[in-house]
């Protein structure tokens, strides 16, 4: 016959005086006026547990004398008092982890969100800025010096005049100066005049005489300020290519010193050919000698096959 295992039983009444314990530290501190009159007045214990006796007694619980010393013991310990913990860094620590629930999934938000301005940032500013500087650096220290050299040595070989050699060589000298400066943007203007400047210099055009149905004028005269009684005579003319079509070519007011790229203008001339102009004209509304200027590759200027004093206007 085998053995039946008996359950122990759980002796509860060590468990029930600490209850009682701490009911009665407690039923003093919700009484704390009866224990500062009591004890601070030098009563005696005896008293001072009899009126606890009354206190539970009132309520019809019966506490053993021994467990309420045991209160009165233990409240003078502080045995079951709770003193929180000094502020320390592993307070704070407990103190997070304990409320994560509310502040760890707004943080892990914002740190994505962080993440992905912060990605955003590098992929749509620094990387390109990045970009552009190398870019920039590398026309400071190869492009950009390369094309000087190579317009102005190409301009240099077809000018067939000193005008145009030395407008090469001052923007050459310009332009690597702003290299050497790290400024691209001058060095760019440099290289966008030595482009124009070969461009007009390889140009090849006729100045025409303006005339025609729905044209008003092919001439005009001014009277300068400065010369009372005088008269300057121009011919309203273009630029046109060996195609037909009109060319924008640089010319300088002589009344106010303003420049423009221009395909018409008004070119002085003397009176005897504008006089002669205004007569081809006269008869058939047909200018018959409309082409009174050449421009051949090589120069800036046109050459004139007529008498012309040098001059031109941009409005009339």
């Amino acid at each position: 016959m085998s053995d039946t295992a008996v359950p122990a039983v759980r002796d509860k009444s060590k468990l029930d005086d600490v209850l009682l314990a701490m009911d009665v530290v407690d039923t003093l501190r919700h009484r704390e006026q009866l224990v500062l009159t009591e004890l601070d007045a030098g009563a005696r214990e005896a008293a001072l547990l009899g009126r606890l006796k009354d206190i539970y007694a009132a309520q019809g619980i019966d506490v053993p004398e021994r467990i309420l010393k045991e209160g009165v013991k233990a409240l003078e310990e502080k045995r079951f008092l709770y003193e929180p913990p000094k502020p320390s860094l592993s307070v704070s620590l407990a103190k997070l982890y304990i409320t994560r629930d509310r502040w760890l999934a707004p943080a892990m938000f914002a740190l994505v969100a962080a993440a992905a301005l912060l990605g955003a940032w590098q992929i749509g500013v620094v990387a390109p800025a990045k970009a552009e500087a190398q870019r920039v650096q590398i026309e400071l220290t190869q492009t950009l010096p390369a094309e000087l050299t190579r317009l102005h040595g190409e301009i240099a070989a077809a000018a067939l005049e000193d005008g145009a050699r030395l407008q090469a060589q001052a923007l050459l000298s310009d332009g690597r100066k702003a290299v050497g400066a790290g400024d691209a943007a001058a060095a760019r203007l440099a290289v966008t005049g030595l482009q124009t400047l070969q461009a007009d210099l390889l140009a090849i055009y006729q100045v025409r005489v303006v005339y025609g149905p729905g044209e008003e004028y092919t001439g005009v005269f001014r009277i300068p300020d400065d010369v009372p009684g005088a008269r300057n005579f121009y011919l309203i003319v273009e630029a046109v290519d060996l195609a037909g079509r009109l060319v924008e070519v640089p010319v300088t007011s002589e009344e106010d010193r303003k420049s423009a790229r221009v395909t018409r203008w008004g070119q002085r001339v003397s009176e005897a050919v504008f006089n002669g102009v205004a007569a081809d004209k006269g008869d058939d509304q047909i200018v018959q000698n409309a082409i009174i200027g050449q421009k051949t590759a090589g120069y800036l200027s046109p050459q004139y096959t007529v008498e012309t004093p040098g001059g031109a206007i941009l409005e009339w």
